[in-house]
């Protein structure tokens, strides 16, 4: 049974209360996925950004996503950190989903994905004694969002750090995504970022022609 972890969220939220002071890690992949959530969660949590995305095997791709997630904050005055991870696509990526590098877009890969930018969010929110974490990954339509909460629930254990459930897309925070990178003009990619997902889209789109 599927659980809805929207109204998950809004209870712990409710709970916490406005400007708790509690400090939340999250894990970010870009601006446009991040921009809703965080002008969100902000009112009830201090906030800081983990970039850690090595499935952007592309470098200059890295680059501009982790530029526009820096101008965005600074367009919005979020006083929030940006602590960046380190990126080792072959190590931290490649390495990591060999046998799964045919799966379609959605599939074991993307679990696997998952995992592991959320498993470095909770270690790390664990070293620096972050109440929360999180990732933004749920805002996306195309992201499981039943698998990134179980995902986290299991971190929440592992590492010792309370995961904040949720499912970022509901109550039109995807549409105010949308729309708050188009009034900021943030680069909005039309791909998750790994090489593999690039090679499914280009197919899509010369069949298309």
């Amino acid at each position: 049974m599927k659980v809805n972890y929207e109204l998950e969220m809004q209870k712990e939220l409710n709970q916490i209360g406005l400007n708790s002071g509690k400090k939340l890690l999250i894990h970010s992949c870009c601006a446009p996925c991040s921009c809703a959530i965080l002008e969100y969660l902000r009112n009830y949590l201090t906030i800081d950004i983990f970039f850690y995305n090595p499935n952007i095997t592309d470098k200059e791709e890295y680059a501009i996503r982790l530029k526009e997630q820096s101008t965005f904050n600074d367009c919005m005055n979020f006083e929030m950190d940006i602590i960046e991870g380190e990126y080792s696509p072959r190590k931290d990526f490649i390495e990591k989903i060999k046998g799964l590098e045919a799966e379609k877009e959605g599939g074991a890969r993307c679990h696997k994905c998952y995992s592991i930018r959320m498993e470095a969010t909770a270690k790390k929110a664990s070293e620096l004694g972050y109440d929360y974490f999180t990732t933004v990954l749920s805002i996306s339509p195309l992201k499981n969002s039943q698998w990134i909460n179980e995902i986290g629930i299991e971190l929440e254990q592992k590492y010792g750090v309370k995961f904040l459930k949720g499912d970022f897309k509901k109550k039109s925070r995807y549409l105010r995504s949308v729309n708050l990178s188009k009034e900021h003009n943030l680069y909005r990619q039309d791909y998750c970022g790994c090489v593999y997902s690039k090679v499914e889209r280009m197919e899509k789109e010369n069949k298309n022609d």
